[in-house]
């Protein structure tokens, strides 16, 4: 192992395998260590088609294409009494498609390429503590289990998921929201039958009494089955049937379309489970470190955004370190930058998950309204006008059925009945783009790919002082 490196990256996953490629094209010398041997089992296998997009710049969607996993059209839900088909197709532009994903392979893809590119990838290493020096992260102990070390470095990322090495364990600052204390079962079933519901590929997203099922089609014929409920529910049904596993099949007893697609299948895995959704650092950056994917935040997996904020923060993080290495811009303005825009990012999604879950209102609606976040949390999270127009509107129909609201919700997604279109974070245009030039500046800067991915000042005015955000968000 090195004594040092310009930038270290903590994680190998989607978040940290791209911070490191897009660094190290920039020619930057990165080091990573991922405490895990690839490939490596993870939940979160369907993909938005922002994805696309990142990895294209980091010249790897041929690799993935060419894997064979699922190609997804489209998603699909069964919410209440609506029925629901989202296909890509009515996107601008080449991109309308994505995969169905096992993780495992996806993410040995993306850690492969990054090692291709020039990154000093060292896989089973774990980061077991950072050294601080003048206030600001300055060294990493590592330890393998047969040796350990030290590595110094100019920049840290923080990658490392939910153990979160910066913000759960030096910092400690990491905030669980008062919505979404939910619990994900699952499990992988073989010779499962195909939904017939949908955009080809399609994710089925089926509400049920307590919570909601997804059905997710995988290229070596298993398909992945979970629930999601709530953590107090959980416990009160594990006591009434005796156990999560009971818990989880009677979810799927419950739920139509499971009950179809699993009649002939056979399950072919232990159940599995994640709980807390979902948190955020009270910082998601500081002096001399980026905190990127689940390490900075991480949201219920309703609408399939982990794998998009991971590759997302990761580009956010390379173009700001890139341009502060090579004189561009200043720290402090780039961690500005950075805060507001990764942050708004994760607060609009966690806004729309919540407005989903609003909108049904079912003989069991218990757990949907227990999802909604309250005019004041909504008010400190600062969420811009539409995604408050949307909120204001399912309240406005607090009355109405599940179809009358859920009308409303599709016109708003879709631009349906006139208006301006607000999609779905699996249709997005608007949510998943940084600010891109001039026009739409955060603190003066934007995001520019050419002639290399950093930062660009607007017009260079005074620089924004680095303030630690006010929210718990």
């Amino acid at each position: 192992m090195r004594e040092s490196t310009q930038v270290l990256v903590a994680g190998g996953g989607p978040a940290g395998s791209t911070a490191a490629t897009l660094l190290a094209q920039q020619g930057f010398d990165v080091a990573l260590l991922e405490r895990e041997t690839f490939p490596r089992y993870h939940i979160g296998e369907s993909l938005p088609v922002s994805t696309l997009r990142i990895l294209d710049l980091l010249g790897v969607r041929e690799k993935v294409d060419a894997h064979g996993f699922v190609r997804k059209y489209g998603s699909y839900f069964e919410w209440g009494a609506e029925q629901w088909s989202l296909p890509f197709s009515h996107l601008d532009g080449e991109d309308k498609y994505s995969w169905q994903v096992k993780r495992s392979e996806f993410d040995k893809i993306l850690l492969d390429h990054a090692r291709s590119v020039g990154v000093d990838v060292s896989e089973g290493t774990r980061v077991a503590d950072v050294e601080f020096a003048d206030g600001a992260p300055a060294a990493a102990h590592w330890s393998t289990g047969s040796s350990s070390g030290r590595i110094g470095f100019d920049y840290l990322i923080d990658a490392s998921g939910r153990a979160g090495v910066l913000s759960r364990g030096k910092l400690q600052d990491r905030v669980f929201h008062d919505v979404f204390k939910n619990v994900a079962l699952w499990s992988y079933w073989r010779d499962a039958s195909p939904t017939g519901r949908g955009p080809q590929g399609s994710v089925a997203v089926c509400s049920v009494p307590g919570g909601w099922v997804w059905i997710i089609p995988l290229h070596d014929g298993t398909t992945s089955v979970g629930f999601v409920t709530g953590k107090d529910r959980l416990a009160k049904e594990r006591e009434r049937l005796g156990g999560p596993d009971e818990v989880y099949r009677d979810a799927l007893r419950r739920c139509e379309l499971a009950s179809q697609v699993l009649h002939t299948a056979n399950r072919v895995s232990p159940l599995q489970a994640e709980t807390d959704y979902s948190y955020a650092a009270a910082r998601f950056c500081g002096s001399r470190y980026f905190l990127a994917g689940d390490a900075a935040c991480f949201l219920d997996p309703l609408l399939s955004t982990g794998v998009h904020l991971a590759n997302f923060s990761g580009m956010l993080a390379a173009a700001a370190i890139g341009s502060i290495l090579r004189g561009e811009v200043s720290e402090d303005d780039a961690l500005s930058f950075y805060e507001r825009v990764y942050r708004n990012s994760y607060t609009r999604f966690l806004t729309l998950v919540s407005v989903f879950y609003s909108a049904y209102r079912g003989k069991d609606a218990y757990f949907f309204e227990a999802q909604s976040l309250t005019r004041e949390k909504r008010r400190d999270l600062g969420v811009g006008k539409a995604f408050l127009d949307i909120v204001s509107g399912i309240e406005d129909l607090s009355d109405a059925d599940d179809e009358t609201a859920f009308e409303f919700l599709r016109n708003r997604f879709t631009g349906m009945e006139g208006g301006s279109p607000v999609p779905l974070s699996h249709h997005n245009t608007y949510l998943d783009e940084p600010p891109t030039g001039p026009e739409s500046a955060v603190f003066g800067m934007y995001l520019t790919r050419t002639p290399e991915l950093g930062l660009r000042y607007s017009a260079k005015t005074s620089p924004v002082p680095y303030a630690t955000p006010t929210t718990d968000a």
